[in-house]
């Protein structure tokens, strides 16, 4: 008797810890609409791979969205937003890190302060 509750505990505790460890993982979209080109998405892929916890970083150049897979125990949405800020470019509603943006390659910068990718 004393081997069979030993073994539905064990079951249970199993089962609690799996989804525990599921429940852990996030995945959150970030609008970026000032991202231009392959070097945007290149910088903040690099920002963001940085930070501790962050499993997937999937940047969508024409769609202008941050795909980010993370663990919610090491980090959380705004630092992730805080570190594309970081890195030049705007976030959702936070904006981007004025001497960042200033030291973007021109192609990354909003086509109203003369960045943009050339027109073919």
């Amino acid at each position: 008797m004393k081997k069979l509750f030993a073994s539905a505990v064990a079951i249970i505790g199993l089962a609690v810890s799996g989804s525990a460890q599921k429940n852990a993982v996030k995945i959150d979209t970030f609008s970026t609409p000032t991202i231009q080109c392959d070097m945007c998405k290149d910088r903040i892929s690099e920002y963001l791979k940085r930070i501790d916890g962050v499993t997937f970083v999937n940047v969508a150049v024409k769609k202008k969205m941050v795909i980010v897979k993370y663990l919610k125990d090491r980090t959380n949405d705004e630092m992730i937003k805080a570190s594309i800020a970081n890195a030049g470019y705007d976030a959702d509603e936070l904006q981007a890190n004025p001497d960042s943006y200033k030291m973007l390659p021109k192609c990354c910068k909003k086509p109203e302060d003369g960045g943009g990718m050339p027109k073919h």
